[in-house]
């Protein structure tokens, strides 16, 4: 099936949901495919925001226009807005550090800054950044747009984003565990984890009820802070599973890798009770594409389709030909779903 043959209520059932994410293989055309996407859901009258969170942004050259990270009208009712996810750890870091200074002794301000500023370059470290923003920035769109639309990172980062890293849990347990001859923050350790550290690696556990008030300011203040973070979290990680609010959509393209790699990240994300709304297969042959080599092309092309059709076989699939220019701009992109 195209996306042009998908009925108006169909579309509008799809719209009707507040966050779509659209993800897939690097180089696929998930911009293409967002900004299409973004484009008719706003001409269909939904105030509309478009986030990239790829660190290679094309929003700006999918409108032929400047983004960058402060949000901008691109269209009637549709804004955009391009996060960098090298310049949020940097910002995410500073922040850290203003903080750690109201909880931690004067003291110790040289030494854990220096462990701060050496965390940043650690696995998962610009993820946790970027989770925290992509959090923030739902709950901002959620309650100022009828739709958010995310132009994921590359297959491997969303999942890690959607599942919500384990990174940025142990990060927590690090910063509480910074001063291991106190034992007020070992206790402070064991109020926020239910089995007493055991299962700190989970993110996601409901915080208990904390008896904060025989802390210290410093120590209150500590796990007041965390606890924010990670109830901010649990009410990403509930609009991220409810079904009515969000759709996962993945962009592939008629080839064997794709098609591998998608089927990992559609099982990954459905074993996490992760919404897949459906498969864009993008860069399709027009039928009326000739030439012996156009030809060999097409018989592989079909037989990858077939093999698309199997493998998603219980999720709708919308074929997107391939265009025969690169797509740039506002009419361009009303055409992509159309055959050339």
């Amino acid at each position: 099936m195209s996306w042009t043959d998908f009925s108006i209520k169909e579309k509008q059932d799809l719209f009707g949901r507040r966050l779509l994410l659209v993800g897939g293989k690097g180089g696929v055309g998930k911009t293409t495919i967002s900004s299409a996407l973004a484009l008719e859901a706003a001409e269909m009258g939904k105030k509309t925001l478009l986030i990239s969170t790829d660190p290679a942004h094309n929003l700006g050259d999918a409108f032929n226009t400047s983004i960058g990270g402060k949000i901008k009208s691109v269209y009637a009712h549709l804004d955009a807005l391009e996060i960098d996810p090298d310049k949020e750890a940097r910002a995410h870091l500073e922040r850290i550090i203003q903080q750690m200074k109201q909880f931690v002794h004067p003291d110790l301000y040289a030494e854990a800054e220096r462990q701060l500023r050496l965390s940043a370059n650690s696995p998962g470290a610009q993820e946790a950044a970027l989770l925290e923003r992509i959090c923030r920035e739902i709950e901002h769109g959620l309650a100022h747009y009828d739709l958010l639309i995310f132009d994921t990172a590359p297959t491997g980062h969303t999942l890690r984003l959607l599942t919500l890293p384990e990174a940025m849990a142990a990060w927590t347990q690090g910063m509480l565990q910074h001063d291991k001859k106190s034992s007020e923050l070992s206790g402070v350790l064991a109020h926020l984890s239910p089995k007493a550290g055991k299962d700190v690696d989970n993110p996601l556990g409901e915080p208990e009820q904390l008896a904060t008030a025989e802390m210290s300011p410093r120590s209150r203040g500590i796990t007041e802070t965390l606890l924010q973070r990670q109830r901010l979290f649990q009410r990403t990680r509930r609009i991220l599973k409810d079904p009515s609010t969000t759709a996962l959509l993945y962009v592939l393209i008629p080839e064997k890798l794709p098609i591998l790699e998608t089927q990992r990240a559609v099982k990954t994300l459905q074993e996490e009770s992760v919404p897949v709304g459906g498969i864009f297969v993008n860069r399709v042959l027009p039928s009326h594409a000739d030439g012996e080599f156009l030809a060999i092309r097409r018989q592989q092309e079909a037989q990858r389709l077939q093999e698309i059709e199997g493998a998603f076989n219980r999720l709708p699939l919308f074929k997107v030909p391939l265009q025969p220019t690169d797509i740039q701009g506002v009419e361009q992109l009303r055409s992509v779903f159309k055959t050339p």
